[in-house]
């Protein structure tokens, strides 16, 4: 009876510690919760006062900035007002070399006659585009022209002065001082940025270029900076974000520290009471046989505990299919291969290698497509989790993205576009750095993901910027139609419509819009001008309306396909061969690049117009890649991408293209009719792009099958993209697609004869590797 009475009594006292328990853990909550209001009354009362430290060194900043600047302007207008005007406009060279002696800090100095003749007519692509906006803005200035930063010949950027000579009214010279931007870079860092952030911009309304950023990443940024006297600088603000849940009002705060502090504290003291009291209720002397069952207790072994190992984190699963990574892009199917969740940790790794590269900033745009929406929120929240802030610029075609990557200096910007796929496609088109992704690059995205690689906990910004009306203003004050050409677009319903007709509408032309209303679905023809069957209607438009021409855009406008007034389809490599006579007249003796696919007369008349030819592999951002190891000036691809570095800046523009071939074709001297034009580009007989279906894979196992096996007499082989043989009278390539599971063909000759001779030639070896293909010649 006295062991039950025991046993009984210790199950009582068990219960009553775990209700100890409760009014500890309760008080011990209410405590802490106590001390996170009066943190939060901090946070609250101190608020105002950090917003006002961050506009304090806002201020200090702009205010230090602009007496550097005028205290350099004030040294270089010294230095030109010791000279005699006259003697200055007698003699300009001399009169410079005079001022670099006046002032050995400045960099470079230039004297200009007071019309600024020799700025309206210099090649701005060597004089500077920057440089010759500030000289001509100099004309028109209210007070003194403003100071600004531009890239010198290496990139390198300057503080850029001009400064009237004579009158200021009507000025008889002006003159023009790059100074080191150091002394402006070490200014600003040393301003304390009191835990917010400033950000150095230059810019207009339309918008603004970060030079310098100091600070905490993670502030949010005002949308207007504070301006920077005598310059067109100014210096924004990012105020610190604090972590504050509670309602901005701080005594209400403060009484609910209070409160939950003395709740926590009294239910403490009321559990030290009710334990006081329980020991009183557990002195119960044991029994005999409660300390037999101890003692027995005691002697039995004791097995070890089993404390179980913490297991290692693991990676969020994966389900990435690693066929969308492709040598150029990634693309893939929507819903299937390419999801939402897909597109956000894509964005996480390449927000992840910026973060590497110490990049902050990125423009993202998408096409038409239905799909392009989600896809590119998705991409925008994985490059914020990643800490990247993020231009988003809407529906736009991928080459106003790299536009807006020069426009914003982000040197990073990402096109959610399938291209020239079908409707149900869609992919990422990814700069970085300046540089197209492709290959190993894109192939490195793909194992981050997989390997759970990623930036997290990112607080990256967002802003929406239009940038289209800047990008046709671009393109239109440089280039212009001497006379008023007729000229068909089609768009294929892609995301060119909404732009190209009024570019080509803003450089002089007549422009008719074929199939130029923007739909993802495409409902008219699929959107790939290399594609004969795709032109078909444009082709009807052109013999209808009398135009002088017509052009076709894809997907994303980044190509260009072009037919005469007669029906005929002009192929890329002939409309390269004009643009390579036009930019070879400015810029002789440069390199211009065009790929496997083009025809053998290319080479020929590029050595005629004084250029450097060179042939190079397919896709859009190798041949890019390319061109900045070389310098090029100029460069396209059968596909139809035509890439400008002379007078733009060197990406796959298709409405830039059409825009250029509008000018030439209307600025000819002799008046020529296009087709007049055309016809002296050399052609022989060819093919179009010819197309083999293979399993995913198969292309790429197939090519080097045939690169060992085939036997091409005695053409010349190259093998730099697959197997391109040239005889004297043609040639014929086999190559395997990039961007599907296919095999590119194409043949051209100077007669049906050697064509026909070429075609049999690679039938033969082509069926001697796999007899079961299905050639389609």
């Amino acid at each position: 009876m006295a062991n039950i009475f025991n046993v009984g009594s210790r199950s009582f006292a068990g219960s009553v510690d775990g209700r100890r328990l409760l009014p500890f853990a309760a008080g011990t909550l209410l405590v802490l919760a106590g001390l996170f209001c009066l943190w939060q009354t901090w946070q609250i009362f101190d608020e105002g006062n950090a917003i006002e430290r961050v506009h304090a060194a806002q201020k200090q900043a702009a205010d230090a900035l602009a007496a550097d600047i005028a205290s350099e302007r004030g040294h270089v207008e010294a230095a030109v007002h010791s000279l005699d005007p006259a003697s200055i406009v007698a003699d300009p060279a001399q009169a410079a070399t005079e001022l670099r002696h006046l002032l050995p800090q400045a960099l470079a100095v230039d004297v200009y006659s007071g019309g600024l003749d020799e700025v309206l007519h210099a090649n701005y692509r060597v004089f500077g585009y920057g440089k010759a906006a500030q000289l001509m803005a100099a004309q028109t200035a209210d007070g003194k022209p403003l100071a600004q930063t531009v890239p010198d010949a290496k990139g390198t950027r300057v503080l850029a002065l001009v400064v009237p000579v004579g009158p200021a009214a009507h000025p008889q010279a002006w003159t023009w001082v790059a100074l080191p931007f150091t002394t402006l870079q070490e200014r600003f860092a040393s301003i304390p940025t009191a835990g917010g952030r400033l950000e150095l911009r230059q810019g207009d309304d339309r918008g603004d270029l970060r030079l310098l950023a100091s600070g905490n990443s993670a502030a949010e940024r005002e949308a207007n900076g504070a301006p920077v006297e005598g310059s067109t600088f100014s210096v924004l603000a990012a105020l610190p974000s604090a972590f504050i849940v509670l309602p901005r009002v701080w005594p209400l705060a403060a009484l609910l520290g209070l409160l939950c502090l003395a709740a926590g504290i009294y239910l403490i003291w009321m559990r030290n009471r009710l334990g006081t009291r329980r020991v009183r209720i557990d002195t119960t002397e044991p029994v005999l046989s409660d300390l037999l069952e101890a003692e027995q207790a005691a002697e039995a072994p004791v097995a070890p505990a089993r404390i179980a190992a913490p297991k290692p984190a693991q990676p969020a699963p994966v389900t990435v299919d690693p066929a969308i990574f492709r040598a150029y892009d990634v693309r893939g199917v929507v819903g299937k291969s390419l999801t939402k969740e897909v597109a956000r940790l894509l964005g996480q790794a390449i927000g992840t290698v910026m973060h590497e590269k110490g990049l902050p900033e990125i423009v993202v745009g998408r096409d038409g497509r239905l799909s392009g929406p989600e896809l590119a929120s998705a991409l925008c929240d994985g490059l914020r989790e990643a800490g990247i802030d993020v231009i988003e610029l809407g529906a736009v075609p991928t080459p106003v993205v790299y536009y807006a990557a020069y426009r914003f200096n982000t040197g990073c910007g990402v096109a959610v576009t399938g291209s020239h796929n079908p409707p149900d496609y869609n992919g990422f088109k990814i700069v970085v750095g300046g540089e197209t992704l492709s290959e190993g690059a894109i192939q490195d995205l793909y194992q981050r993901i997989v390997g759970n690689q990623l930036e997290r906990g990112g607080r990256g910004n967002l802003r929406h910027v239009d940038v289209i009306p800047d990008y046709i203003d671009r393109i239109t004050s440089d280039v212009q139609a001497e006379r008023r050409l007729k000229v068909v677009i089609d768009s294929g319903n892609g995301i060119a419509g909404a732009v190209a007709p009024q570019v080509l509408e803003g450089i002089g032309c007549e422009v008719i819009p074929l199939y130029c209303d923007v739909d993802g679905t495409f409902p008219n023809h699929h959107p790939d001008p290399s594609d004969p069957h795709n032109l078909e209607d444009l082709i009807f438009a052109v013999k209808q309306t009398g135009a002088d021409l017509g052009i076709a855009f894809d997907g994303d406008g980044d190509r260009l396909g072009v037919v005469t007034k007669d029906g005929e389809i002009i192929f890329p490599d002939r409309t390269l061969m004009l643009f390579a006579r036009d930019v070879l007249s400015r810029q002789p003796g440069a390199t211009v690049i065009y790929d496997v696919k083009c025809t053998g007369h290319l080479k020929g008349v590029i050595l005629d117009a004084g250029g450097s030819p060179m042939m190079w592999r397919s896709g859009h951002s190798l041949i890019k890649a390319k061109m900045r190891d070389t310098g090029a000036e100029l460069a396209g691809e059968m596909s139809g991408h035509f890439f400008f570095k002379e007078r733009w800046y060197g990406f796959d523009d298709g409405i830039y293209a059409g825009a250029r071939l509008m000018e030439i074709l209307a600025g000819d001297l002799e008046e020529r009719t296009p087709e007049e034009l055309f016809a002296t580009c050399p052609k022989g007989v060819s093919t179009p792009e010819l197309k083999v279906e293979l399993a995913e894979g198969e292309n790429y196992r197939f090519i080097e099958a045939f690169r060992q096996k085939a036997s091409m007499g005695d053409a010349t082989l190259t093998t730099i993209d697959g197997v391109r043989a040239d005889w004297s009278d043609g040639w014929g390539l086999v190559r395997a697609s990039n961007t599907t599971p296919t095999l590119v063909l194409r043949f051209d000759a100077d007669n049906e004869a050697a064509l026909a001779r070429i075609k049999k030639t690679f039938r033969s070896q082509l069926l001697a590797v796999d007899p079961s293909l299905k050639l389609p010649f």
